[in-house]
């Protein structure tokens, strides 16, 4: 097996999210593909495979992180679409069959590639009773983004209460199915952002995303609204960093960003 490591949501190496890239034959059986997922010990690896031609996706798609199999993953898919561009495996649009239905991702002029993901709903709920003293911050408000996606968006008061936060992880996993988005506006969108987030996914083996592109399915519409613009940037501020393009287009959300090939050799075992 090739395997490849791409840091996605960013231009330059040793920046943004780093996934794992498998292209196979076929998909072997789930415990090898987590065994996999944990050696290579990033956030998410995903694995894709050709599908025959003439159907309603090219290929099939998975992504693992290193303790379960996940519903939707934005940065790996990501990477999945630049290994296929930059290999010639595949040109163009490519459409993969997923398990959260069919995922498109066509790569732009600019040298990006947008990815056509569903919009998280949005759910207004109270804010659990001590879930500031398990993130470090009181937040403002509590959004649930429904089972598909298994998050809870919270709100906090200000772009330096992001950068400064050190939660208890263990604590944060009793809050919500996969995890925990905290966000705020931007203090300066001259800087080239318009709202920051930080995600902590304790429940999946991930104290710390570095850059979520599923996360931003819940963001773009939550700060669409309240900005009043369907087009905005994200800077997810996790020590790695990284930016997503976001379109709100009702209930689909353009997740668009860059992706580096760092690594590339064999799977020996």
């Amino acid at each position: 097996m090739r395997i490849r490591i791409v840091d996605a949501f960013t231009d330059r190496p040793f920046g943004g999210n780093p996934a794992g890239v498998l292209l196979l034959d076929a998909f072997p059986d789930d415990d090898r593909l987590q065994k996999i997922a944990l050696e290579v010990n990033h956030a998410e690896t995903a694995f894709a495979h050709r599908l025959p031609e003439g159907g309603e996706a090219d290929w099939a798609l998975r992504w693992f992180t290193p303790a379960t199999e996940v519903n939707m993953c934005g940065h790996a898919t990501l990477a999945t679409a630049h290994v296929l561009h930059t290999t010639g495996a595949h040109q163009g649009t490519v459409r993969f069959a997923t398990r959260s239905g069919v995922l498109v991702a066509t790569p732009r002029e600019d040298g990006s590639i947008t990815l056509d993901f569903p919009t998280a709903p949005l759910t207004a709920v109270e804010v659990p009773a001590g879930v500031a003293e398990a993130l470090g911050a009181e937040p403002l408000c509590a959004f649930d983004t429904g089972p598909n996606v298994g998050d809870l968006v919270l709100q906090l008061a200000d772009e330096k209460t992001i950068h400064a936060l050190t939660p208890d992880h263990k604590a944060l996993g009793a809050y919500s199915e996969r995890g925990i988005i905290a966000t705020a506006r931007a203090e300066d969108p001259a800087r080239g952002y318009d709202f920051v987030s930080r995600c902590f996914f304790p429940n999946v083996g991930i104290d710390e995303d570095p850059v979520t592109g599923s996360a931003h399915t819940a963001l773009a519409p939550f700060w669409s609204e309240r900005l009043g613009r369907p087009d905005l940037t994200g800077l997810q501020a996790s020590p790695r960093s990284g930016r997503v393009r976001t379109q709100l287009r009702g209930e689909r959300t353009l997740l668009s960003g860059r992706a580096v090939t760092v690594i590339e050799g064999d799977l020996l075992a």
